[in-house]
């Protein structure tokens, strides 16, 4: 195998369990959650769900990120300071405009680190409340479980990037491979499914169901969050 595609390959796995890792695992609990917060499981409510999940990701993910805002690198890196010092560049010091880029930095930054803090701990306490299903009895287990992952995870961080891409890059692999597939199976048997790609699907929910609109916007959020590892 060529040198150079075969870096390219390592490359892209090991983009997987880093970069990837965050906003793969929204599958976990996002549904879950947007369901509830729309307080039913008919038709309609599925829908409208799925629409705004999948209409959230194209917009935020899809066209912001990946086609906007990954544009605007600093010398290849990228993030919200990143970012910051480009816009500093063309503001002049101690301007109006200035000051609200210093704010907009800050704001952001603080953002990054409450997502950092919080989605490792949400990603991993819905993994392991998936042994509830196989057990009822591991329910008391749950949370002792999840804080032994969740320590030795930071422990392992220690080792550096590449070591944690080399790691964690084949299990999301893996894991994108099993989620597809168990998506792919029930879309050939209700292919009507394929009606929440219509966007307003996901308005009409929100307008029927107005008083909890923004529980369940704040449910779909979660499908998305993680997407700005794509710049960080």
């Amino acid at each position: 195998m060529n040198p150079q595609r075969r870096l390219s390959v390592s490359a892209i796995v090991g983009a997987m369990g880093i970069v990837y890792g965050d906003i793969g695992t929204s599958p976990l609990y996002a549904l879950e959650s947007a369901l509830d917060a729309a307080g039913g499981f008919d038709a309609e409510v599925v829908l409208g769900v799925l629409s705004l999940v999948f209409w959230s990701l194209t917009i935020s993910v899809t066209l912001k990120y990946v086609t906007v805002i990954m544009r605007a690198d600093n010398e290849g890196e990228g993030g919200i300071l990143a970012l910051f010092a480009l816009a500093q560049r063309r503001l002049i010091t101690g301007s109006t405009w200035a000051k609200v880029a210093v704010g907009l930095a800050l704001a952001g930054t603080a953002f990054f680190f409450c997502d950092a803090l919080i989605t490792p701990a949400i990603s991993v306490l819905g993994a392991v409340e998936g042994l509830e299903v196989l057990n009822p009895g591991l329910k008391s287990g749950v949370i002792p479980v999840t804080i032994i992952v969740i320590m030795v995870l930071f422990a392992y961080q220690r080792h550096g990037t590449a070591s944690v891409a080399r790691l964690f890059g084949p299990i999301m692999l893996l894991w994108f491979v099993v989620i597809g597939v168990i998506g792919v199976i029930p879309i050939v048997r209700s292919p009507q499914i394929l009606l929440a790609l219509n966007p307003l699907h996901g308005i009409d929910l929100l307008v029927h169901r107005a008083p909890v609109a923004l529980a369940i916007i704040g449910a779909v959020f979660l499908a998305i969050t993680g997407g700005e590892a794509l710049y960080a």
